[in-house]
């Protein structure tokens, strides 16, 4: 009996003994860009990486630490778990199930809760490897592609004026769908084939299709507020509709300029990074732009069920396809990359 006691002290010494050891950080801090690989490096962030080849553990832990990505990986974040409220919120409301011309203001609340999902896993689990960090921002593309995609669906749908829709309605969609898939296989090729040495052709690649995109995708809105009758310019949607605009270009301008970084190198490893700047844009556009189709949605269901009868399904369909497109070219780059890695290996 006093054997099995001495034991069990015993074995309990050792587990007391290793609690330190499971209390200690699970890895390394953040270190400097010129212990990453060249992929990881951003223009004018010398620091705040965390190392690769560590734990999947560790870079979900890193949810709660300090470094380069945590603002990226939180402004997103925060905003997915905003639009599951304002869904949840709606559901009471709004039949999904039931409404056929609820589909598309379904379609854009779940296309911009996904790409905010895969934007934070991106940013946040990216820094394992060098494939981990290609293929998870191939699928935060394929997350911009439906984003955009629904954010067409929305506005030609709910937002546009009978005189515009007679004008479009002959293109919008299938080009909506097109210009779509061609930013997230830009972006996706751009990854591959560009980094910094080539910033030029890295841009035409990724910005000219979803510059191109977004023209389409907001023309039914712009349209609106430039012809909207005095009567109708306090309407609350068209205000919405009048920030998300505002918020894009300036998220826009961040996106494609290096700044504050730029003027201030070395600075702002962690905080004021242009790219977090324009996450924070992009947020308050997207915000703003599902309460816009939310009212829109509300308040023009005669005009819009004239417009577009029983064409929901028709466009949930094309989602559909936009999905599909979009994951297999993120798929098929995801190989490219890992053969990549595998010859440069041998």
């Amino acid at each position: 009996m006093a054997t099995v006691v001495t034991e069990k002290l015993s074995r309990l010494f050792i587990n007391v003994r290793q609690v330190p050891q499971l209390l200690a950080p699970l890895s390394p801090s953040t270190v400097s860009s010129s212990e990453v690989p060249k992929v990881f490096w951003k223009p004018y962030i010398h620091a705040g990486y965390r190392p690769v080849q560590q734990t999947w553990r560790y870079y979900f832990s890193t949810l709660f630490q300090q470094h380069n990505e945590a603002i990226n990986v939180w402004t997103h974040l925060v905003a997915a778990l905003i639009l599951l409220l304002r869904f949840q919120q709606l559901s009471r409301r709004v039949d999904f199930g039931q409404d056929l011309h609820a589909q598309p203001l379904l379609i854009i609340i779940v296309a911009s809760i996904t790409y905010l999902t895969f934007s934070t896993l991106a940013h946040l689990l990216q820094a394992k490897s060098e494939f981990w960090h290609y293929s998870f921002f191939f699928m935060d593309y394929v997350g911009v592609a439906i984003y955009q995609y629904g954010s067409a669906l929305g506005h030609y749908y709910y937002a546009i004026e009978p005189s515009w829709h007679e004008k479009i309605k002959g293109f919008y969609m299938p080009a909506a769908v097109l210009l779509a898939w061609l930013s997230c296989a830009g972006s996706c090729y751009a990854k591959y084939r560009y980094h910094q040495s080539a910033r030029l052709l890295s841009r035409l690649c990724q910005e000219l299709p979803s510059g191109l995109a977004y023209m389409l995708d907001i023309s039914p809105v712009v349209h609106r507020i430039f012809t909207a009758p005095p009567s109708e310019r306090a309407d609350p949607a068209l205000l919405y509709h009048k920030c998300q605009v505002l918020f894009f270009l300036i998220g826009a301008f961040f996106f494609s300029h290096p700044y504050p970084e730029k003027w201030f190198p070395g600075k702002c490893h962690f905080f004021g990074q242009s790219h977090q700047i324009f996450h924070v844009c992009l947020v308050l556009c997207t915000l703003a732009q599902i309460e816009a189709v939310v009212l829109d949605y509300e308040s023009r269901r005669q005009i819009y069920s004239t417009l577009q009868g029983d064409l929901a399904h028709n466009f949930s369909a094309l989602c559909l396809f936009t999905v599909t497109c979009s994951v297999l070219t993120a798929a098929y780059m995801a190989r490219k990359v890992k053969n990549k890695l595998s010859f440069k290996e041998e």
